[in-house]
């Protein structure tokens, strides 16, 4: 999210009083590149990026809970692709399987869920894995989704963990090259400056 002015960007309004555009990045974790971004207004949903972004075969998308739509998740899933994500709260669900965990893994269950609610029931009517570990370095809980059944439940856990390297894109997009201040105050100007940024990153 990188913010504006609403006095100076009327057309990026975001939340109130606030202005803002998203840049949604599909970071190749191989070489730390981007190998798709969009950008978009502020008050543009993360998840209708999965719209765009080339679905690849085989391939794992890794990506926070505000990507959590699972008619969506359904075409990666479709497209033969795999994704790691976190699960909300109020996501109805109910257990199908439950599998043993490690006890000291920081691993609390590995499970096979199906969606409760008719809404979830259409968009997603397969199973889904449910992974809850406790990070043993944060001691945070997490509860992980994925449509991956085959890999052992601490390997799901540490894909999640590489999506903490998109957050140092950003920082180091944001830090080096300076994209707090912008020498245009219409869209298309805005634009070009955060793709020179990236251009800038790339090369």
């Amino acid at each position: 999210l990188i913010e504006l002015s609403l006095a100076l960007f009327p057309w990026a309004r975001w939340q109130g009083s606030q202005a803002a555009v998203k840049l949604n990045v599909l970071l190749d974790l191989r070489a730390d590149l981007p190998a798709f971004a969009s950008l978009h207004e502020g008050d543009r949903h993360e998840a209708a990026s999965l719209d765009e972004i080339p679905v690849s075969s085989g391939s794992y998308y890794v990506m926070d809970r505000g990507y959590l739509d699972f008619l969506r998740l359904r075409r990666l899933h479709a497209a033969g692709a795999f994704f790691v994500t976190r699960l909300k709260t109020n996501t109805r669900f109910y257990v199908a399987e439950s599998r043993p965990v490690p006890a000291d893994s920081g691993l609390r269950c590995d499970q096979t869920i199906r969606l409760n609610s008719a809404k979830g029931r259409r968009c997603y009517p397969e199973p889904l894995r449910r992974i809850s570990y406790i990070d043993p370095e944060t001691d945070l809980w997490l509860i992980f989704l994925t449509n991956q059944f085959l890999l052992d439940a601490l390997t799901i856990a540490l894909i999640y963990r590489h999506r903490w390297r998109i957050e140092l894109f950003f920082r180091w997009i944001k830090q080096h090259l300076r994209l707090r201040g912008f020498f245009s105050t219409h869209p298309n100007g805005v634009r070009v400056q955060i793709w020179s940024a990236i251009c800038a990153y790339l090369l």
